[in-house]
């Protein structure tokens, strides 16, 4: 089961495993969050006819033989245990989330509801239906107010900066919780910038390309003077892919005396997907220029409520248990992002 379906990073990890032969079954709730015909249209390359796609209606790709969808929330929880009790799910991915920081100062209910409701029904149904590994996404936004570079997930997160921040801070906490109560393998997934082909439009890359293209100015917050650690989907994707198919273990050194946060005498497990990488925001448009042959009309922002400084992601999990280290250049992202933006829209 991978859940986002819908969206960017569900939607590529979803066609990468049904490629690779996976029964998969997506759900997503396309919500209208961001444009809902990038969303049908995602599912429709992936081989769904919108027009069959209903509430709580089990779907087939037209596509690979092994996909089906359903729209769902996660906050259904009677139909959610519905769907667990009929397809008896191996591994659960969770993407589904309600996004977005900027977007949780005005809507702080869509998060509760989404987040950490929807969630805590997920962990219900993984606990009940005997579930042999929970994937599920958590964030970079995590580490908050903590400005110790590069992130590594034994860092404090106890100090969010936004709403959507405390949710998959929330999420963590809460997954700890029955992979220790009920012996539930979990694992965490803190997701760094993910950019790429059929990125969100809430993204900066997105907006940026869309703005320069079409002769409109960016919005550039903190005066330019911003780290990101931009990281490309087809990396964030294998990364995924890796870790699914491995079962977290206790860990036989973790002390209760000084505990640290990224593993637990539970099967529970916490890792960074990151370039390891990060690039100044100003860097970041004129890569974006040099590959638009276009300039940016520059507007410049103060930082704002919820945002970070900087996101520096120290991937050496993942490197020890994996051997996997994501590696991508912003100059070939960013290229393969803008080709698919201009066939997409026909710039």
């Amino acid at each position: 089961m991978i859940t986002g379906t819908a969206g960017f990073i569900g939607f590529h990890l979803a066609n990468r495993l049904a490629k690779e032969g996976h029964t998969i079954v997506g759900i997503d709730s396309i919500n209208n969050y961001y444009d809902v015909t990038l969303k049908s249209n995602r599912l429709a390359e992936a081989g769904f006819d919108a027009s069959l796609i209903a509430y709580n209606s089990k779907v087939q790709s037209n596509k690979f033989h092994n996909y089906s969808f359903n729209q769902l929330q996660l906050e259904d929880a009677a139909s959610l245990q519905l769907l667990f009790a009929i397809e008896k799910f191996d591994i659960v991915i969770n993407l589904a989330a309600q996004a977005g920081v900027r977007y949780s100062l005005t809507h702080p209910a869509a998060y509760i509801n989404s987040n950490v409701v929807g969630f805590a029904n997920l962990l219900e149904c993984c606990r009940h239906f005997g579930i042999k590994h929970l994937v599920y996404a958590s964030s970079s936004s995590v580490y908050g107010l903590n400005e110790q570079v590069p992130f590594k997930t034994e860092h404090s997160t106890n100090h969010p900066a936004s709403l959507y921040a405390a949710t998959k801070k929330s999420n963590e906490l809460m997954a700890h919780v029955y992979s220790h109560l009920f012996n539930m393998p979990v694992t965490g997934l803190r997701f760094f910038t993910v950019y790429g082909p059929w990125g969100r439009p809430d993204m900066a890359p997105f907006l940026f390309t869309d703005a320069i293209l079409h002769d409109k100015p960016i919005k550039v917050f903190n005066n330019g003077d911003m780290m990101r650690d931009f990281t490309y989907i087809d990396d964030v994707v294998e990364g995924m892919a890796r870790v699914m198919e491995s079962t977290p273990k206790p860990n036989p050194n973790w002390d209760a005396a000084n505990p640290e946060s990224s593993s637990s005498s539970a099967p529970y497990k916490l890792y960074n997907i990151g370039n390891n990488k990060p690039v100044q925001l100003m860097d970041f448009i004129t890569c974006i220029e040099n590959i638009t042959g276009k300039k940016a009309v520059k507007e410049m922002m103060p930082i704002q409520p919820g945002d970070v400084q900087a996101t520096f992601a120290d991937t050496s999990g993942l490197q020890e248990d994996f051997n996997y280290k994501p590696s991508t250049p912003l100059q070939e992202g960013i290229e393969a992002f803008v080709d698919w933006y201009k066939k997409y829209y026909k710039v």
